[in-house]
């Protein structure tokens, strides 16, 4: 037993021990988070490789990540920034491959002869995984590996479509995996732990539910809906309940990307007579429109600091990845290329 004395100093061991695990646990996605560059998607080498476009630069550096005549596409980083995973057709049919954040350190991570894709990372870098969705087993399943390949698990087992897979974390629910299954019969929202146990399924409706995207704090999920006849934006807690419809508008509302702070949605909707990006504050409930170009514009990301929004859009006559501010002013050309750019994904700087 240790002395008296001893019992306070060992608290405050424990404690100090505590705080530095939660601190190692920390999302990237905190408030304020600084990011210093977009990794894309470019087709300016001839065929589509990975590049990162340096926003501290001026004028804008670009490095390019991959380098190989078949298709790169797909990069997302994980929480900590260190590792980029992403799909690549150079070995005859799409596969995970994972590499450093400077294009070092390059490992192919799946090896079958079917589909491999959609990888996404969990957010706690001490219990790093990467879940996918893959066709191997000869229709769509979802799948979890370690980052360096082993350790293979299938987590979904239905002879219908399950995919999408979309990792939530949050100090009170701990990590779970949204995704989208079929085998209801049409399209719903399901969630399940990262060992593939207790699915509980979200959505019942007849009409398509699809495309979950988790609020950071882990607790609520934005998808979209035809539950009303046409594409709508909604919200729904963790475990399905309070479902509301946030979007209403006869024209077409979806894919939904929430701000850092969990205060709003940006959207991408055709309500204006092309396709725009829009936000919507979800206490104000009254949507703004953010961009007005007569062109295509999709694909919004927020910035882990909340204050920017990455997206694509066709407006200069090619599709390019531009970056603005929350409000939608200050439209910049991020990736400033002739070619097709697409796919942009936020740098998560961390304190290393």
């Amino acid at each position: 037993m240790s002395p008296r004395w001893a019992r306070p100093l060992q608290t405050v061991l424990i404690g100090l021990a505590l705080v530095a695990i939660v601190s190692s646990c920390r999302p990237w996605w905190r408030v304020g988070a600084p990011a210093d560059g977009i990794a894309f998607v470019s087709t300016r080498t001839g065929n589509s490789d990975l590049f990162y476009a340096d926003l501290k630069s001026d004028p804008r550096e670009f490095q390019q990540l991959t380098q190989h005549e078949a298709t790169d596409t797909f990069p997302t980083y994980a929480s900590d920034g260190k590792w980029i995973a992403w799909v690549s057709h150079r070995d005859g049919n799409p596969e995970i491959y994972s590499m450093d954040h400077t294009g070092e350190q390059i490992k192919r991570l799946t090896e079958n002869d079917t589909y491999d894709g959609f990888p996404a990372w969990s957010w706690m870098p001490i219990t790093r995984q990467l879940a996918f969705e893959s066709d191997r087993d000869g229709n769509r399943e979802i799948y979890r590996m370690d980052p360096d390949g082993s350790n293979l698990k299938r987590l979904t087992d239905h002879e219908s479509y399950d995919g999408f897979p979309s990792w939530s974390w949050s100090y009170t629910e701990r990590e779970k995996i949204a995704f989208v299954s079929h085998r209801d019969g049409n399209p719903e929202i399901y969630v399940m732990n990262g060992e593939g146990e207790n699915k509980l399924r979200l959505t019942e409706e007849p009409a398509y539910d699809g495309h979950p995207a988790w609020a950071y704090e882990g607790r609520r999920i934005a998808f979209v809906s035809e539950r009303d006849g046409n594409r709508e934006i909604y919200v729904m807690n963790a475990d399905g309940s309070d479902q509301r419809r946030i979007t209403n508008h006869a024209g077409v509302d979806e894919f939904p990307a929430w701000e850092p702070e969990g205060n709003g949605l940006a959207f991408v909707s055709d309500r204006s007579g092309n396709y725009d990006i829009w936000y919507v504050d979800l206490e104000e409930m009254e949507p703004r429109q953010l961009t007005t170009s007569k062109a295509y514009d999709h694909h919004p990301v927020f910035a882990p600091s909340g204050d920017s929004i990455a997206f694509v859009t066709d407006r200069d006559g090619n599709r390019e990845v531009y970056m603005m501010g929350r409000d939608g002013s200050d439209q910049e050309n991020v990736s400033q290329n002739p070619s097709r750019d697409h796919f942009p994904s936020w740098y998560p700087v961390q304190d290393h």
